[in-house]
C-alpha cells in the first residue's frame, strides 16, 4: 500500500527494528504520530508485548480508512483519524514515535504526553558533523533543542550515511 499512495520512503528497516526492540521493552500505550501506511505502527506492533496498546492518528481519512483495514484483525493496535493532537487523550505514553517534522518543534507538548521514563523517538534527520547541528545552512534548532532539553536524556542516533533519528526518554 505504501508504494500505491505514493510513500516511497516509509519507515526504514533499520528505524523499524529499533522500534520494535523498544517496543518490546514497553508497557503501557504506544503511540505513533504521523501514521503515513501504518508502517511505524507495525513495527510497534511486532515489538509489543502482549497487553500493550499502539494507537496512531492519521489526518488523512482516506488513508486513515485504509490503514484501519490493515489493522482490523489486531487487538493491539487503534488507528484514529484526525491529526496529532487527537492522541491527547490516550496519554501517557510509554512509548512515543513521532514522524512528522513539524510535530518535533512542540517539545513542550510533546514532553507532557509521555510518562516519566518514557521515550520519543523522532525520525528524519539529515546527519550533521557539527554542533550545534547545522543543515541545508541553518542551525537545526529542534535537533538541537532535544538534545539539550534537561527533561530528557538524549541521543542522536546514525541510522544511515543520510540519516539520523533522536532518542529522548524522560526524566
Amino acid at each position: 500500500m505504501s508504494r500505491r499512495r505514493g510513500f516511497i520512503t516509509s519507515t526504514r528497516s533499520e528505524t523499524g527494528r529499533l522500534l520494535a526492540t523498544l517496543a518490546a521493552s514497553r508497557t503501557g500505550t504506544l503511540a505513533e504520530l504521523g501514521t503515513g501506511c501504518g508502517v511505524g505502527s507495525a513495527w510497534l506492533s511486532s515489538g509489543a508485548p502482549k497487553g500493550a496498546h499502539i494507537v496512531t492518528a492519521e489526518l488523512d481519512p482516506g488513508l486513515s480508512k485504509d490503514v484501519q483495514g490493515i489493522f482490523h484483525d489486531a487487538e493491539n493496535v487503534e488507528v484514529t483519524c484526525g491529526d496529532w493532537t487527537v492522541l491527547e487523550q490516550y496519554a501517557p505514553f510509554s512509548l512515543l514515535f513521532v514522524d512528522v517534522r513539524d510535530v518535533m518543534a512542540s517539545i513542550d507538548v510533546l514532553a507532557d504526553l509521555l510518562e516519566p521514563g518514557g521515550i520519543a523517538v523522532l525520525d528524519d534527520f539529515v546527519p550533521s558533523p557539527f554542533w550545534p547541528p547545522i543543515v541545508d545552512g541553518q542551525v537545526d534548532t529542534v535537533r538541537e533543542q532535544w538534545l539539550t532539553d534537561e527533561r530528557f536524556a538524549a541521543v542522536e542516533m546514525l541510522i544511515d550515511p543520510d540519516a539520523s533519528l533522536i532518542i529522548a526518554t524522560r526524566r
